[in-house]
């Protein structure tokens, strides 16, 4: 902690606080609702912005130099997860089960998606994971489902190959 953190309180922004936003404006882009069927609520905002954080983590897991940013990234998550439930009026003795909860179902879609995006996963294992996890077991229909599988494919791609340092700085891929 620096001499001006202890005399004005605050704290040293999070150094992958850039990256976090990056991502909560993926998980927010008209698309994902509009053609993706993705709900406009609560739940599937979370859904939806918890999914893009997963494909981050998927893609930090791959940078051998990578285990602070996606360290300092889930630290983002919790904040604003822990935040986002004060806002709704969760008590204090409540939040930290609830954080724990939400990190339990980010640890699901982690391992969903890193299965469902294997090379060698079965045809539909991904749109599977995403039928569970990102719209909770309710089918979008067709058009939805496959506009979101493409999407999140196409995002997973593009991460893959973007530059760590670019990642790091909170350049996501288009």
């Amino acid at each position: 902690m620096t001499l001006w953190q202890r005399l004005t309180g605050r704290k040293a922004e999070n150094p992958a606080s850039a990256l976090y936003r990056a991502v909560v404006a993926k998980g927010r882009e008209p698309h994902w609702y509009q053609a993706g069927g993705v709900p406009d609520t609560v739940d599937g905002r979370f859904d939806m912005i918890a999914s893009i954080f997963a494909l981050v983590i998927l893609r930090l897991e791959s940078e051998p130099e990578a285990g602070e940013t996606a360290a300092r990234l889930t630290e983002c998550f919790v904040d604003d997860m822990d935040a986002q439930l004060r806002q709704f009026g969760v008590g204090d003795v409540v939040v930290g089960k609830r954080v724990g909860k939400i990190m339990g179902l980010v640890g699901g879609r982690l391992d969903a998606y890193r299965s469902g995006l294997a090379p060698e996963a079965e045809h539909g294992a991904f749109a599977a994971a995403l039928l569970r996890n990102l719209y909770r077991g309710e089918d979008p229909g067709d058009a939805a489902l496959t506009h979101s599988v493409g999407g999140l494919r196409a995002l997973h791609v593009t991460l893959a190959a973007t530059p760590f340092d670019a990642l790091r700085t909170g350049d996501l891929p288009e």
